[in-house]
C-alpha cells in the first residue's frame, strides 16, 4: 500500500482506491480534516468495516459504485467532533453509526446528521460496527422481506460470514430453524449459533439441504447469485420466499459489472410471474432512499433493534480481526481469503502511549 508524502497542516487520514487494483494498490492519504456544513457532523471513525461491497469495487465490479478514485467503506462507528450550522452541539462527543456506501475508510467523516443512529454506551465500537450495515442488512431480509415466523425453517448460504452469521443469530431469535452453508471449518462455530451446518463445497448441495428440509423451506438467503440461484429457487416450499442479496458468484469474472445482476434481476421477475406461490426478491439496502425520512425511519427503527439485542448480550458481534486503517491493504487481503469467520474491522492507528487492540486471529484454512 502506497503512503503518500504528509503535509504539515495533515491531520486527518483517509485510504484511497485509485483504480481496479490488488489490495496493496490501496493509498494511504493524509489530508486536512474535513469541516461539516449545515446539518451535517464531523464523526471521528472508531470503527468501520470491510465489507464484500468494496472486495467487488477494487476489482470496478460493484453495481453503482463511484468513479475512480475514491474512498470507501460502506459503514463506521464513530464520535461526533464537529458540528455543522443547524446541529445541536449536544450531539458533540456522542457515538454514532451511520451507513455511507463509500466513505467511511477514514480518520474523520462528514455524513448528514439526520443519517445518525446512536450507539448504546455498553457497546464497543468494534462490535457495533459489525452490525451496522450486516446488521440492517439480516433483519430486514429476515423480517420485512421473508416475513419469518417461529417454526418456520430457512437456508442460509455463507452462515459464517459478517451477514450470514448475523442472519443465523436473529433467525434463531425469531424462533427459526436454520441450515447454514459454510466450509467444515466453520461448522462447530455455526452449531454454537443454533444452525444446521452444511459443507458448502459438497457435490451434492443441494440434495443434501432439501434432505434436511424434505417438504421445503420459507426462506433461502443467497448472496452468491449466479447458475445455483435457480437451485435455491427450487428449495422453497409453497409459498416460500427465495431473497437473493449479492452475485458473489461472479466477483472475478471478467466483463460488466451491470450484467450478472441484470440477468439476476430478469430471473427473479420472471419466477414471480409463475403461478406457483413462491417469491423472488432482491434485496437492497438502498430501497427507498427517494422517501429519505421514512427510510431514515425505518433505519433507526431496524438497527436499534439489533443493537438492543447486541446490548442485552442476545447477539454475538462477530469481529474476525481489528486492524489499524494503515493496514487497510492487509485488511482487505484478510477479508478475501475466505478463512476468517465474522468481518474484519479497521480501527484508528494508535498513538505511541496507546496499547495496540487485539487482533484474533483468523481460523485457518
Amino acid at each position: 500500500m502506497r503512503t503518500s508524502e504528509q503535509r504539515p497542516t495533515a491531520v486527518a487520514t483517509e485510504i484511497v482506491l485509485p483504480g481496479a487494483v490488488e489490495p496493496e494498490g490501496l493509498e494511504v492519504r493524509h489530508v486536512g480534516t474535513p469541516a461539516p456544513g449545515p446539518g451535517e457532523v464531523l464523526l471521528a471513525m472508531e470503527a468501520t468495516g470491510v465489507s464484500f461491497a468494496e472486495q467487488q469495487m477494487r476489482r470496478g465490479k460493484y453495481y453503482d459504485q463511484p468513479k475512480f478514485p475514491f474512498v470507501p467503506g460502506y459503514d463506521l462507528v464513530g464520535r461526533v467532533a464537529r458540528t455543522g450550522p443547524g446541529v445541536d452541539p449536544a450531539l458533540t462527543g456522542r457515538r454514532y453509526a451511520a451507513l455511507t456506501k463509500t466513505g467511511g475508510w477514514a480518520s474523520h467523516v462528514v455524513v448528514p446528521a439526520a443519517d445518525l443512529v446512536e450507539v448504546p454506551d455498553s457497546v464497543p465500537s468494534a462490535d457495533a460496527e459489525t452490525l451496522v450495515v450486516n446488521g440492517v442488512t439480516a433483519w430486514q431480509m429476515l423480517h420485512r422481506t421473508a416475513g419469518v415466523e417461529a417454526g418456520d425453517t430457512v437456508v442460509v448460504l455463507g452462515a459464517n460470514g459478517g451477514v450470514g452469521s448475523t442472519l443465523v443469530q436473529l433467525a434463531r431469535i425469531a424462533g427459526v430453524r436454520v441450515i447454514g452453508t459454510a466450509s467444515r471449518r466453520h461448522h462447530d462455530r455455526l452449531r454454537d449459533l443454533g444452525a444446521v451446518p452444511v459443507d458448502y463445497r459438497d457435490p451434492d448441495l443441494y440434495g443434501r439441504l432439501r434432505g434436511l428440509a424434505p417438504d421445503g423451506v420459507r426462506a433461502v438467503f443467497d448472496h452468491v447469485g449466479g447458475e445455483g440461484i435457480v437451485d435455491s429457487f427450487r428449495l422453497l416450499a409453497p409459498g416460500g420466499t427465495l431473497v437473493s442479496y449479492g452475485t458473489a458468484s461472479t466477483r472475478d469474472v471478467a466483463g460488466s459489472s451491470k450484467a450478472p445482476v441484470l440477468k439476476l434481476f430478469a430471473r427473479l421477475t420472471l419466477w414471480n410471474a409463475l403461478p406457483n406461490s413462491r417469491h423472488a426478491h432482491f434485496y437492497n439496502i438502498w430501497a427507498g432512499l427517494r422517501n429519505a425520512d421514512a427510510f431514515r425511519a425505518r433505519l433507526r427503527t431496524d438497527l436499534g433493534q439489533v443493537f438492543a439485542l447486541l446490548a442485552a448480550g442476545s447477539i454475538q458481534p462477530q469481529v474476525a480481526a481489528r486492524i489499524p486503517l494503515s493496514r487497510a491493504a492487509d485488511a482487505l487481503r484478510l477479508a478475501e481469503s475466505g478463512t476468517v469467520a465474522g468481518k474484519v474491522v479497521l480501527v484508528p492507528d494508535r498513538t505511541p502511549h496507546e496499547e495496540p487492540a487485539p487482533e484474533p486471529a483468523p481460523t485457518g484454512r
